[in-house]
């Protein structure tokens, strides 16, 4: 197996994201792995990009294992209970639909009209999903690239950051290993450790060759559910499931290596105010449907939180909620926006 280029610079930037965590911990901040590692590689993607080799990207072959295991363990929380109560979910399901339908007409209007962008790119930069099938979309269509890459990692950076402050506020706790509660589920065994690792190779291999939605995340996660319907369940350290966010940070954090200032600085104040909208817009259908299912406001809220699938789980876990309730909706989000925007796509073609 080839290892992945310029691999000691990777295990140094991990390294500094573990210190980043360790930092965030210490601070008592909420998902310190998770943000600490963000922050501290994104301050060297932006300060130091000339000190990296060119076009360095973090190696897939390194971040796509981490993130499967995050699948595993969220897969390790489906019950029969949960699997049983599915048909409850229709009126949660249906707002989904909704909420992506007026997240784009929102978003849309900001970046048209406020940020000044052209059609294609304003449109497919509101996307509230769908990192890769929009800028691949968008792309095809005409709109800007760079703004395409910009406004949609800005658009996760800014959910993953704000919504587990928010979060903290509050519930008045710091959600995330800073509040002292345990993301592995239970006691470890040593068989869980081989268990672990079938689960995430096959959920890659499967995953992938699947086409599924977010397959780095969902094929293990079935394949882990699997598992836990069967009666059983992985079990992990947090130490471990520590060391995944650790990894999912740093290569969130070098996404920002080699992006132009002056865009940065207009995304980023563009995408706070689209992320806002989208807040007020999930915080009013999550409020409408409390009387509809048994899922607590702030469970809710997250569920219709536009960041990405694994981000937005590691919350659930965090809250001690069940993360597959709300990645099935982030999964289903996901979806429907795809498939929206592969409609407008044709459209948009047909038109040319």
């Amino acid at each position: 197996m080839q290892l992945p280029a310029n691999l000691p610079l990777t295990i140094a930037l991990i390294a500094l994201g573990g210190v980043g965590g360790l930092l965030a911990q210490l601070f008592r901040l909420p998902l310190p792995f998770l943000l600490g590692s963000l922050f501290a590689t994104a301050l060297v993607a932006i300060l130091a990009n000339n000190k990296l080799p060119e076009n360095y990207g973090f190696p897939t072959s390194v971040r796509v294992p981490f993130i499967a295991l995050i699948g595993a363990v969220i897969g390790a929380q489906v019950t029969l209970e949960l699997v049983l109560s599915l048909h409850a979910l229709l009126p949660s399901m249906l707002a989904i639909v909704l909420f992506v339908i007026l997240a784009q007409a929102l978003n849309y209007g900001i970046f048209r009209r406020i940020g000044g962008y052209d059609g294609p790119t304003a449109f497919y930069s509101g996307a509230p999903g769908g990192l890769i099938e929009s800028i691949t979309l968008g792309e095809a269509s005409g709109a800007d690239a760079r703004i395409l890459v910009t406004q949609q990692f800005l658009r996760i950076i800014w959910v993953l950051t704000l919504v587990p402050l928010g979060l903290s506020l509050y519930l008045g706790y710091p959600v995330g290993s800073s509040s002292g509660l345990s993301l592995g589920g239970g006691a470890v065994n040593a068989l869980n450790y081989p268990q672990a690792a079938l689960i995430v190779l096959f959920g890659i291999v499967g995953g992938k060759a699947m086409r599924l939605p977010a397959w780095q995340l969902t094929g293990a996660l079935a394949v882990s559910a699997g598992f836990a319907l069967m009666g059983l369940p992985l079990r992990l350290p947090d130490w471990l499931i520590f060391a995944a966010q650790v990894v999912v940070g740093t290569s969130l954090g070098m996404r920002f290596a080699g992006m132009n200032t002056a865009l940065l600085l207009k995304g980023a104040w563009l995408s706070a105010l689209s992320v806002s909208g989208m807040f007020v817009l999930g915080g009013l259908i999550a409020y409408a449907l409390l009387g509809l299912t048994d899922q607590a406001y702030e469970v809710l809220f997250i569920t219709f939180a536009p960041g990405g699938v694994n981000e937005m789980a590691l919350v659930a876990l965090s809250l001690g909620a069940n993360p597959a309730f709300v990645t099935l909706h982030h999964i289903f989000r996901i979806i429907v926006t795809v498939l929206m925007l592969g409609f407008a796509s044709k459209h948009i073609a047909g038109a040319n």
